[in-house]
């Protein structure tokens, strides 16, 4: 029996956008291989490359196992910045499940040519309808009549808003089991008019770079990122590219998989897509998990269950499929004393609840106050860090308990309620009313509420989630009505909820002229409660009649062995006076089994050395930092200081200082007062500060006395990095420290980096002023690509004698240099304002190329070894930068 909807046919929206929806031109015959897998069918992949009509080159892969014949065909989409090799491993799951299965690289990724679109009707979204084109004209799918087959779409984040808006443009798709993405893109990126700022910014750094995408969305973002204020046109213009655009015409079953550990896309996108989709007629069940794009648990392996268990229901007509409840949320019970990771248990209920269910008020108190919105909105408050995911992302460590926010004093509000008086269950959005009053007529706040524990010193900001609300007209006092982020957390007897209204958020641009908001409440604080949801008891399991033989035998192997399992690696002694020893390191990015951010990385720092850490962008220097410093854990490999294994929280870290770029202070604060108060929150001794040593190093005088407001950018970056210095760490690492400062300031900063490093500590800067790092740096490690390209003293590397300047009378054209680049013996040539940077292989020689480039009539006026870091530089990583 179908239980598919019946379902209307419509013509699709935009189907003249090109000649060639209708017939998809096949770029070579595809290459076929076999994917072996023990007691499984075995895969057969056929690669393809779809050529559109306009220009562009879809790549793709075609999965298929089992016998010959007919079968339903799932289209699966990749993340934003990913390909189709990341959905490889579901693709031949699928596969062998009786599926057949199209992964592709949409426009712009992997192997896929043309602009990113952001899922372009015009684009991205008819290359969709073609792929649907040529699986109706493949054997081994199932139809449901000529031209239309039986095809459903899943995918994560960008894959998953593609289903959704294949589900609205091609009355062909049947059903759709979209992950972590976004249901309007424009109130994902501009909530409230606000714009975030730097999930914006990652956007455009994994997708390439501006120039990567269309040229409108490249105009969009560099216009929104200048103003900091989304305009009417930006949102059209996202609006156009999302699901919200085509809701009314998405009527097939949809599981919407959603993050709780997500600013990007929030819980409130798939509440959106759920109603809506509701509202058309198609069954709709909501899963809330437990990851997101702001690191946690991504549960992989139980959503790709269900997954297939949707569509062996809507595509294979099984009417035994267990689909699961129609709404479920994963829910951290504890932390596995194992590994350190919170458990996790489902709830569920038999009926999406909304994000407004089984409301209670929670009364708050407070006095009217006033807080400041600093110029230039800095030092912002910290909520959510885009890009620290994973097992060490924040919201995990929100999960398991450990507030990590950070709001500056005079700069926000809080009220609070009493102590509850039973567990409080919190699914959905709370929401409150306050009475704002602006001496500005554009105001941003942002709203968050966390939990207090009993002492009101730890507090947990659940999921690192704010809401950014734009106040506008309110220099008389208006009321504004706070939906505050979705969220599923238990606040425990004993525990406050504190309702916060701050001025400034790292992650979003704020009004950058300096104002007063002062607000007070009208209303208490509304929690969902969501009663009809319930946690399923956990199954006592079959062996715990055992438990009292089992914990004998634990014991005897404790006093046999120890705690080895749990002791960190032993120091090494043979490296107990380097400061840094780095072996083998290796990184991958998220969701991605074969894509590296830093690949197989070695190499050494000694004491007394100021090393130069280069490499173009995506060359993979701030994953290699993030991981010194402790932030994030490598996948591979080891870091080694003084000795001492590095992972977060490692003892070792104590001796190591950072500075990263954008450092905050208290602008009326003096400098002193900064950093007394920086060294008063680590909770160390304050002789340990050595602050006297650290000021006199960092060269700032009497102006330690003053406010901060009244800085240089020079006296900030010194000031920070005095910051950096405080207890006198054995290894500095500086990320940028001389971005924006004028020549002056940088030769100051080159002389503290050098006076610091010359009583025998050891200094790590990462910088793109290659002439200033020649200056001031010892040695050098250079990466591209997330290799090791080359090590070692920064004279030996300059000086490497198979570089050779080659000075022109002209500029040298790019064909002229693409054959000197082809000769025999050269590995590279590079233009440069002088002539060509060529870099000689094994057999090369300098007397046969100049007879190659007479011979090429190459303008020659001298020919000789280059002596810059910057040629160097360039001919070491073939000009990529």
């Amino acid at each position: 029996m179908d239980l598919r909807l019946p379902r209307l046919r419509r013509p699709r929206p935009r189907r003249a956008l090109a000649a060639a929806a209708a017939v998809v031109v096949l770029a070579g015959a595809g290459t076929w291989t076999a994917v072996a897998s023990d007691d499984a069918p075995e895969v057969r992949r056929a690669d393809r490359v779809v050529a559109t009509g306009d220009g562009v080159r879809i790549d793709t892969s075609f999965f298929t196992a089992g016998p010959e014949g007919r079968r339903p065909a799932v289209l699966l989409g990749h993340g934003f910045g990913g390909s189709k090799e990341d959905v490889r491993a579901q693709a031949e799951d699928l596969a062998r499940d009786g599926y057949a299965v199209l992964t592709w690289s949409a426009r712009g990724f992997g192997r896929s040519t043309g602009k990113i679109g952001l899922n372009d009707p015009e684009g991205e979204v008819a290359d969709v309808s073609r792929l649907v084109d040529w699986l109706a004209a493949r054997p081994e799918v199932r139809l449901d009549k000529d031209g239309d087959p039986r095809v459903g779409m899943a995918g994560n984040s960008y894959g998953g808003a593609i289903a959704l808006l294949g589900a609205g443009y091609d009355d062909r798709i049947d059903a759709v089991a979209p992950a972590i993405t976004y249901f309007d893109l424009a109130e994902a990126l501009f909530p409230d008019g606000v714009f975030k700022k730097l999930w914006a910014g990652a956007f455009v750094t994994s997708g390439g770079g501006c120039a990567r995408f269309e040229p409108e969305l490249c105009a969009m973002y560099e216009r929104v990122a200048e103003s900091g204020v989304p305009d009417a046109r930006a949102r059209a213009l996202l609006e156009a590219r999302s699901p919200a655009a085509v809701a009314d015409r998405i009527d097939v079953p949809t599981l919407l998989m959603q993050g709780q550990t997500d600013s990007l896309f929030p819980l409130g996108q798939a509440d959106a897509a759920a109603r809506a989709i509701r509202a058309n007629g198609a069954p709709v069940k909501v899963d809330w998990l437990a990851g997101g794009h702001d690191g946690g648990d991504p549960e992989t392996d139980r959503l790709h269950e269900r997954v297939r268990a949707w569509f062996d229901r809507y595509l294979k007509g099984d009417e035994s499929a267990d689909t699961g409840p129609a709404f479920r949320v994963t829910r951290t019970g504890g932390v596995d004393s194992t590994d350190g990771r919170a458990q996790l248990r489902g709830a569920s209920a038999d009926a999406y609840p909304g994000l407004r269910s089984g409301t209670r008020t929670v009364e708050l108190t407070g006095r009217e106050q006033r807080f400041a919105n600093p110029a230039g909105a800095n030092p912002p408050a910290v909520s959510a860090l885009p890009g620290i995911g994973g097992s060490g992302g924040l919201s995990q460590l929100s999960s398991l308990g450990i507030g990590v926010s950070l709001d500056f004093p005079g700069q926000h509000a809080r009220f609070e309620s009493a102590p509850v008086t039973r567990d409080l269950r919190v699914t959905g959005s709370p929401a409150v009313t306050v009475r704002a009053k602006t001496t500005s007529d554009d105001a941003v706040l942002f709203a968050k509420v966390y939990d207090v524990g009993p002492d009101g010193r730890q507090q947990v900001l659940p999921s690192q989630l704010v809401t950014p609300v734009r106040v506008e007209g309110a220099r008389a006092g208006k009321d504004v009505e706070l939906t505050l982020p979705a969220v599923d957390h238990e606040v425990r007897k004993g525990h406050r909820l504190r309702l916060v209204l701050a001025s400034t958020d790292l992650a979003y641009a704020s009004p950058a002229a300096p104002a007063t908001y002062t607000v007070s409440l009208k209303s208490g604080l509304t929690v969902p409660t969501a009663p009809g949801v319930t946690t399923a008891a956990a199954p006592l399991p079959a062996w715990v009649v055992w438990l009292p033989v089992a914990g004998a035998v634990t014991a005897l192997a404790l006093l046999l062995t120890g705690r080895r399992r749990t002791a960190a690696p032993a120091p090494d002694p043979d490296l107990a006076d380097v400061p840094l020893q780095i072996t083998g390191l290796s990184k991958r990015y998220a969701r991605s089994a074969d894509r590296y951010a830093v690949r197989d990385l070695s190499f050494r720092v000694d004491k007394g050395q100021v090393l130069g850490l280069l490499g173009p962008n995506g060359a993979g220097k701030t994953t290699t930092l993030r991981m010194l410093m402790g932030l994030i854990k490598p996948d591979d490999g080891e870091i080694r200081v003084f000795g001492h294994a590095v992972r977060p929280g490692a003892p070792v870290l104590s001796r190591v200082g950072a500075f990263v770029e954008g450092a905050g202070f208290l602008p009326h604060l003096s400098g002193r007062e900064n950093l007394e108060l920086y060294w008063a929150a680590t909770g160390r001794p304050p002789e340990d500060a050595h602050l006297d040593e650290a000021l006199e190093i960092a060269g700032l005088g009497d102006a330690l006395a003053r406010a901060v407001r009244t800085y240089s950018q020079g006296m900030r970056q010194r000031l920070a990095i005095a910051q950096a210095m405080l207890g006198l760490p054995d290894l500095l690492i500086l990320d940028e420290p001389t971005n924006g400062l004028d020549p002056p300031q940088i030769r100051e900063m080159r002389e503290v980096m050098i006076r610091y490093a010359a009583a025998g500590r050891t200094v790590i800067v990462s910088s793109h002023l290659l002439a200033e790092v020649e200056q001031s740096c010892t040695h050098l490690v250079v990466m591209d690509r997330g290799r090791l390209v080359q090590a070692g003293p920064v004279h030996d590397i300059i000086g490497s004698g198979d570089t050779l300047l080659v000075g022109t009378v002209t500029p040298v054209e790019e064909p002229l240099a693409e054959k000197v680049a082809a000769l025999p013996g050269v590995e590279s040539a590079v233009r440069t304002d002088e002539g060509l940077l060529v870099r000689l292989g094994a057999d090369g020689t300098a007397p046969r190329l100049i007879a190659e480039l007479v011979r090429l009539e190459v303008p020659v006026t001298s020919v000789g070894p280059h002596r810059r870091l910057e040629d160097a530089f360039l001919t070491l990583i073939g000009g990529s930068a």
